[in-house]
């Protein structure tokens, strides 16, 4: 091995000294953020040990209930969310929260409250956990008006306001993926040192990408500009090569592979979901925001993913987002 790829190995950057050096462009900061953003990452190698040992745990399977969305609950649904609720909870940085497991919003006790709004999905794709394939959390930060009279209110603003956003995906490596407003940046974490290391700086998505990504067992019920954006993905009249198909059914799982390699994802309303399917505070927002750090784009079909303003908590939303061309060729036809 050369001198350089031993320097490459030393070099290293963790999430934390990350955080730490943006902290210091503010010298205003007080370190809340910082403080909660460890939290946050203690909860992501929290669920990351749990899914790896899942199998062995007896953690797969069905909890015997069904979440506020009416879905069956995996065990490590029920676990995911009490460790991440527990984990805000315990930074004294959070005042609300509000994840896809529970119906109503949590708010801190106020001996506890701090000055961030979280919003999360526990665990993306966890229907997938028995089969052992990539899922993820999710989740996005805003900040409180009031912290002594905290209201529901702040929590539906639009994904304008949000301050910071990420996702972590379990599956063959753990991958922490954050925006604070100025880039996107990737970490990975060593399990040999339970360090989430700095591995993809300054992630920009390709301006245009080979690869789309959407579940196509829905195509009998999408409306007609989205039906033919994806044959056209399929039989190009441009005479370019034709797209290749790629869709694992977890967000953060085909969200990540977006971001790397270009391309766009997109989960369209259709006559059994007219309104979209996923969630728009902790699914479309926080995705949408890192994708336009990254240099791409997020379209709910009608209007820019981060003008919505939710009227619920769990409000839903469809969305095609990913590189910036691909986004704008969809764009058009789905306005009219």
């Amino acid at each position: 091995m050369d001198h350089a790829t031993e320097v490459r190995k030393t070099d290293l950057l963790s999430i934390s000294c990350f955080v730490l050096n943006e902290q210091s462009k503010y010298p205003e900061s007080r370190g809340d953020f910082t403080i909660l953003l460890n939290h946050i990452v203690l909860g992501c190698k929290y669920v990351c040990a749990a899914v790896n040992k899942a199998g062995l745990a007896k953690l797969t399977g069905l909890a015997g209930e069904t979440n506020v969305q009416g879905e069956e609950q995996k065990k490590l649904d029920v676990l995911s969310n009490e460790v991440f609720i527990n984990a805000l909870s315990s930074s004294g940085r959070t005042c609300i929260l509000v994840s896809e497991e529970d119906e109503e919003a949590t708010f801190v006790e106020p001996a506890k409250r701090g000055k961030y709004i979280v919003c999360f999905d526990p665990l993306d794709g966890s229907s997938n956990i028995d089969c052992g394939v990539s899922v993820g959390t999710i989740f996005g930060i805003y900040m409180v008006k009031d912290v002594k009279e905290p209201s529901i209110d702040e929590v539906l603003q639009s994904g304008n306001h949000m301050v910071a956003a990420g996702y972590c995906m379990y599956g063959s490596f753990c991958e922490l993926v954050l925006s604070t407003g100025c880039g996107v940046n990737g970490f990975t974490l060593d399990p040999s040192l339970g360090e989430f290391i700095l591995t993809h700086p300054n992630m920009k998505i390709p301006k245009k990408g080979k690869i789309y990504s959407v579940n196509e067992g829905n195509a009998k019920n999408w409306d007609g500009p989205t039906a033919k954006y994806v044959e056209n993905c399929k039989f190009p009249k441009d005479g370019s090569s034709p797209k290749s198909l790629r869709y694992v059914g977890s967000m953060v799982a085909d969200v990540h592979r977006t971001l790397l390699y270009g391309g766009i994802f997109l989960y369209p309303a259709d006559k059994k979901s007219p309104n979209g399917k996923l969630r728009v505070l902790y699914e479309v927002f926080p995705m949408s925001f890192i994708m336009e750090q990254a240099g791409g784009q997020a379209f709910t079909g009608k209007q820019r993913a981060l003008d919505l303003v939710p009227k619920k908590i769990h409000e839903r939303s469809p969305v095609f987002l990913g590189s910036h061309d691909d986004v704008e060729e969809i764009k058009a036809p789905l306005r009219c």
